[in-house]
């Protein structure tokens, strides 16, 4: 196991990440220091009052926008505009709820104080996103990522409303995939991102997704 090198800001080759995906640990958790994680497909996922875990999973699970899964279900709320969407518009509030809300078979949350304001910060300096869904004028649900050049990394969601959550992640890749955006990563496999559309990449396939990305511009919708 590496030890993050803080001081000279040097994560290891992602390649040299374990088999669960772990690629090292410790340092502090700030906004400079996440810029520089996600450029190369590394994130922080970690149990508060613990050192700090550094991710890189391999294989990796994304889904690409433009091949994203409606189900009939899912097709009715939309035919029936059960909500609408907003961008940006409550980035505070978003990343709250994901902090707080319930998951069946999580007991807490991994969203500490330190992920919120360095996230935030993120957000603040136009790399971060967020996603507000509506029920009138009820926030319902959302989901907030990072959004580097043409590729935006999901880090959470939350619904308090029946197939919220996806009804703004289903709009979200549809915007996606009208700006030309490439893929969006998913980190960790899950029922509910199958649903969707979600698959596995080869590591190095996801890496040169990755240098590509880092020629182009940031575009924060």
């Amino acid at each position: 196991m590496y030890i993050f090198d803080e001081k000279r800001m040097i994560f290891p080759h992602p390649s040299l990440s374990t088999k669960a995906g772990v690629l090292t640990y410790g340092g502090t958790l700030n906004a400079d220091v996440l810029f520089l994680a996600y450029n190369f497909g590394i994130f922080p996922w970690y149990n508060p009052d613990e050192p700090i875990i550094w991710w890189n999973p391999r294989p990796r699970y994304i889904i690409v926008p433009d091949e994203v899964k409606v189900s009939k279900s899912m097709r009715s709320y939309f035919n029936q505009n059960k909500y609408t969407v907003t961008y940006n518009q409550e980035f505070s509030r978003v990343i709250e709820y994901c902090r707080k809300i319930n998951r069946k078979g999580q007991q807490g949350t991994w969203i500490d104080d330190d992920i919120v304001n360095a996230y935030t910060e993120l957000h603040h300096r136009g790399y971060a996103m967020s996603v507000e869904v509506w029920e009138g004028k009820e926030l319902v649900g959302g989901l907030y990522g990072v959004i580097l050049g043409r590729v935006f990394f999901g880090e959470s969601m939350f619904a308090l409303r029946p197939n919220a959550s996806k009804f703004g992640f289903i709009t979200l890749a549809r915007k996606l995939s009208d700006e030309g955006f490439i893929l969006i990563d998913c980190q960790q496999p899950n029922p509910h991102l199958d649903s969707l559309g979600g698959r596995f990449i080869h590591a190095e396939d996801f890496e040169d997704v990755l240098r590509y990305n880092r020629t182009l511009t940031v575009d924060l919708m």
